[in-house]
């Protein structure tokens, strides 16, 4: 079974919020890991892989300093990995990421067939759950949301997903197939040293933003501005007797905070 993953490279969770001059997205020296949601699609992949065989992809799309998240993966047990090399990817839409993914994985630039194509239920960044949905649709291929089980079966796959209140849906589809994966379906692994080591010598193939510009298009959604919440805190005291603070409250409650 031949599977790719998408992955990306977000800002670490505990990093320093630092803007960039324009104030519309986050600055280059702030610590970076893979994303979370995508670590555990990477999870997965590895065990069907180890369960019946086959071959991982990793492809994630940024700068240079993504090519870490993808030496990660490989240290833990991808085959080979495909870089959309480039800082324009970052600034890249949903659907815009969709079609640049698309087109690295297809003809002319490859003659891959992905039985199987994973990727984190939404980014720790912008968090928009839309790349993968897009990316099926852009291949013509069928989807599924919120995967937290996987099976295998001779006609295609088993597979559950979470819905809300605790409830859950079963469904089975045929592949090649898209799935998103929620965080928390298995247990991360470690890369061995060993495995350090043989990731430097595994392919890494890069794709450049001129190779797959043509199928780009405009940005449907920007960012204008971020900005940090400057704190305000205001206490005020309500003095009198138990029935007069209560009548100050709900005047206060109706008049000034409008909230009864």
């Amino acid at each position: 079974m031949k599977i790719l993953v998408c992955i990306k490279q977000v800002p670490q969770k505990d990093a320093p919020l630092k803007l960039n001059d324009d104030s519309t997205w986050i600055r280059e020296d702030v610590s970076y890991e893979v994303n979370e949601p995508d670590a555990y699609a990477l999870e997965e992949a590895l065990r069907q892989k180890e369960k019946h065989g086959g071959e991982v992809t990793v492809i994630t799309a940024g700068p240079a300093r993504a090519s870490q998240v993808l030496r990660e993966a490989l240290a833990k047990g991808a085959d080979r990995a495909i870089h959309l090399e480039d800082d324009k990817f970052v600034r890249l839409d949903s659907a815009n990421t969709a079609r640049a993914i698309a087109a690295a994985v297809a003809p002319p630039l490859s003659d891959d067939n992905f039985d199987l194509i994973v990727t984190g239920l939404q980014s720790d960044d912008y968090g928009c759950a839309q790349t993968g949905v897009l990316l099926a649709e852009i291949l013509g291929l069928p989807h599924a949301t919120i995967i937290i089980g996987i099976e295998k079966t001779d006609g295609g796959l088993h597979l559950k997903r979470e819905l809300e209140a605790g409830h859950y849906q079963f469904i089975d589809m045929k592949m090649p197939a898209v799935l998103t994966i929620q965080s928390g379906i298995n247990k991360l692994r470690y890369a061995t040293l060993i495995g350090i080591k043989q990731a430097k010598m595994k392919p890494m193939r890069k794709v450049t933003w001129a190779e797959v510009e043509s199928k780009l298009s405009r940005n449907q959604q920007e960012i204008e501005r971020l900005y940090v919440p400057q704190k305000q805190k205001k206490t005020e005291m309500i003095q009198g007797s138990a029935g007069e603070a209560a009548r100050k409250l709900v005047e206060y409650l109706k008049n000034e905070a409008r909230v009864i």
